[in-house]
């Protein structure tokens, strides 16, 4: 893939090793434990049948419910939407099935491999997605301050963009250590990797990206920073991102997260419906062909969790909106952290006070898509004076911001994302209807593409979301500011519960907005991975030896631990 600004290492070593989203805060391979014989752990088989909830249906709480399944115990899952969270997948009224729309995430990079595993487990297949300047796509059209380019790869644009594209190089190189860092993940290098690491934290976590790109060489021109948050690099421009801890994008570039983004062909949302529906072929206590969906009655999980709080004995108890009270020796808790201070009445007791904190202190970002569904790709019709492709993928400073076209086939019913934005720029269309929106993103596209009429080539209603309107969601995802690492480490080490007082055990916290990589399935795959490792831990189970868990080897790579003082 080549991206709008490239990595600032070109690797050309064709037997490199995969890079893989683990670390540089936590560099424990999941990926190997996923795949190790042994298997996750196991538990007393006194403790078999015992429930568990498993509060929010997403990615990481039916990733949880299956591992616990498949240990013995018995996952009681609550879910106050539908299963799979902000793996959203809908298609579109009046239209044929096979055309869809992910309302929430649809890329996902190689280095996700504890995702892969789950991909793989319930046999999705993934395709290249059409980014920037991606060789899957076969044009990008970048469009600034009302002046186009056209371009097949970034050569084909103006020498400034590659300007900005080196300065990011120059930027990360100085500043952050990348092609150090990049080799010693590539490598699995963990103490090269801490080393590097912890000095970064101590020197960064007090500054935004824009900082990070003003105290560059580099970037002194205002113009390259006006371009590179506009444009970016690899799925667009990150300018929404410029107030945000830049130790939140070096997770990203460190990790090659924002680069060869594959999407899950049906969809995403089918990865937590096929594991709901799954028979594990190894499985303990239960007979073969039991599943999440057979230990459910009516095989759909509980409604919403209205409160939480702490009974006799240090148990958790849950009730939900149907009035049912069921009390639980441990839980794990998946949904947006947020739900904790609105939608549940909680306990004060369920976690220790700096915890509360830490929630409280997350920082959400907000994001916004429209979808149509259109008769062909006919973006790919050729222009009869330039023979270029009549309508390409597009970055614009227009309110449209980034604009991705889905190609289902030659002559085929496909789908265009007309508009795909964050922060302010989302909140800009917050007050719109689906319709008064797809109507100003036809006059922003119309002005850069004149002789496109793309609304004859609707052939349903558009379909969109804010998420910040989301009711159980108020946001797309977590993004840290200056100084929230001290934290998320609190909220991401709380699987570990041994130093923590006993009345403050039993509940553990997972979901993509606990992990260090936000916004990424990655994320809420692996601290899924964690907290089914604390219940096994909670009820008296273990690892096998050749195969240790991240709690087992917690204090070997722990995340640097910043001074409160």
């Amino acid at each position: 893939m080549t991206s709008t600004v490239p990595n600032a290492v070109e690797h050309t070593d064709e037997q490199q090793p995969p890079i893989t989203m683990f670390g540089p805060d936590f560099p424990y391979a999941y990926d190997d434990f996923l795949a190790h014989p042994a298997g996750l752990g196991q538990i007393p088989a006194t403790e078999h049948g015992t429930e568990v909830a498993v509060i929010g249906g997403g990615l990481s709480g039916v990733v949880a419910a299956y591992e616990l399944m498949k240990m013995g115990l018995k996952p009681v899952v609550y879910e106050a939407d539908q299963l799979g969270g902000r793996l959203r997948t809908v298609g579109f009224d009046g239209c044929d099935e096979s055309l869809n729309c992910e309302l929430g995430a649809m890329r996902f990079p190689p280095s996700s491999t504890a995702l892969q595993h789950y991909i793989d487990l319930v046999g999705l297949e993934t395709r290249p997605f059409p980014n920037p300047l991606a060789e899957a796509t076969p044009s990008t059209v970048v469009d600034l301050k009302g002046e186009s380019h056209y371009a097949e790869t970034i050569d084909d644009l103006p020498q400034v963009y590659r300007d900005v594209a080196a300065a990011w190089g120059k930027c990360l190189e100085e500043g952050a250590d990348f092609s150090d860092m990049n080799r010693a993940m590539r490598e699995r290098d963990v103490p090269r990797i801490r080393e590097i690491w912890s000095r970064l934290v101590e020197k960064l976590d007090n500054q935004t990206f824009y900082g990070f790109l003003c105290d560059s060489e580099a970037f002194r021109s205002f113009r390259h920073r006006e371009i590179f948050g506009q444009v970016g690099f690899g799925t667009g421009g990150w300018d929404t991102d410029f107030p945000n801890s830049i130790l939140e994008i070096l997770r990203v570039v460190y990790t090659e997260a924002d680069d060869h983004h594959r999407g899950i062909v049906g969809g995403s949302q089918q990865l937590p419906l096929r594991l709901w529906e799954r028979e594990p072929e190894k499985i303990v206590h239960w007979p073969y062909g039991t599943s999440l969906k057979s230990l459910h009655a009516d095989g759909e999980p509980r409604p919403a969790v209205t409160r939480l709080h702490r009974t006799a004995g240090n148990r958790i108890t849950v009730t939900d909106a149907h009035g049912d009270i069921r009390t639980y020796r441990a839980a794990i808790f998946t949904a947006q952290s947020w739900m904790l201070l609105s939608k549940i009445q909680c306990d004060d007791s369920l976690f220790p006070i700096d915890h509360w904190t830490a929630i409280e202190r997350t920082h959400y970002m907000e994001s916004s898509k429209l979808f149509v569904p259109v008769d062909r790709p006919f973006w790919l019709d050729k222009d009869e004076d330039t023979g270029r492709d009549v309508m390409s993928m597009t970055l614009t400073d227009r309110m449209t911001r980034g604009t991705y076209l889905l190609d289902n086939g030659p002559d085929r019913p496909a789908v265009i994302c007309l508009s795909y934005t964050w922060c302010d720029d989302s909140l800009k269309w917050l007050p719109l209807s689906a319709n008064e929106r797809m109507e100003v993103m036809l006059k922003s596209l119309g002005e850069i593409y004149p002789k496109v009429d793309i609304r004859k080539h609707i052939i349903g209603s558009p379909v969109t979301v804010s998420w910040e309107n989301e009711p159980y969601f108020m946001g797309a995802f977590k993004a840290n500011l200056p100084g929230h690492y001290r934290y998320q480490r609190r909220l991401f080490t709380h699987f570990v519960q041994d130093r923590l007082p006993e009345d403050k055990r039993g509940i553990f916290l997972a979901g993509d907005d606990i992990s260090w990589t936000a916004g990424w399935a990655e994320g809420a795959v692996q601290t899924a991975l964690n907290a089914v490792w604390g219940v096994m831990r909670h009820l008296g189970g273990a690892t096998d030896p050749s195969n240790p868990g991240p709690g087992d080897v917690f204090d070997d790579i722990a995340p640097v631990e910043l001074p409160e003082d």
